[in-house]
């Protein structure tokens, strides 16, 4: 067995007994090709959450911190989580992030960078539009709705795809691009909560 898949089911054996996860529009997401899901970030347990909504697995950029940290780092790295550096331009990260997509997978991320302290909708930075743009990829909009409260209800909504297309064309900006994605995770926020 791979050992994402196995790492998904044990999250989801740990993860379900304590929140009541209610998936919706997984359908939206394409069962082949590049995938781009952006969400919102409300808790340190988002990207498992994410992770274990998804039936294909989940490429997520994460802060070079977390790989630091004896045996989480290992975990990590084995689940295709792979390290950026927060603050600054990382051409590492984006020329993996771009050969994830490159390779027909799915990257998942948090375009406002770092978690709500308030809950709400923060802004997004330049880095999803960058993607969504230099890629092939379906981008999805994802909002997770909590709070994280135990044995409490959560939502993970996968929104239709965000047309790229158009936006291509355009030559549109990243930070504009990221704009439209950030739309498109509030309307489901407001949409679902």
């Amino acid at each position: 067995m791979d050992f994402y898949i196995f790492a998904r089911e044990t999250v989801r054996t740990f993860i379900t007994p304590f929140y009541r996860i209610e998936v919706i529009g997984h359908d939206n997401i394409p069962e082949s090709g590049p995938v781009i899901i952006c969400s919102n970030h409300i808790d340190n347990l988002d990207p498992p959450v994410v992770g274990i909504s998804v039936k294909r697995p989940v490429h997520f950029m994460a802060k070079e911190e977390l790989f630091k940290v004896p045996i989480l780092g290992k975990i990590i790295s084995k689940t295709h989580a792979f390290p950026v550096k927060r603050g600054m331009s990382d051409r590492d990260a984006l020329r993996k992030a771009l050969k994830v997509l490159k390779d027909g997978n799915v990257l998942g991320l948090f375009p406002e960078g770092t978690r709500s302290k308030d809950g709400k909708l923060g802004k997004g930075l330049a880095g999803a539009g960058f993607f969504a743009l230099r890629s092939e990829a379906t981008v999805i909009p994802c909002a997770v709705i909590g709070p994280y409260k135990m044995f409490g209800k959560l939502k993970v909504v996968f929104g239709e795809p965000i047309s790229m297309e158009k936006l291509r064309e355009e030559k549109a900006s990243p930070e504009f691009v990221t704009d439209q994605i950030m739309n498109g995770i509030g309307q489901l926020i407001e949409k679902y909560k």
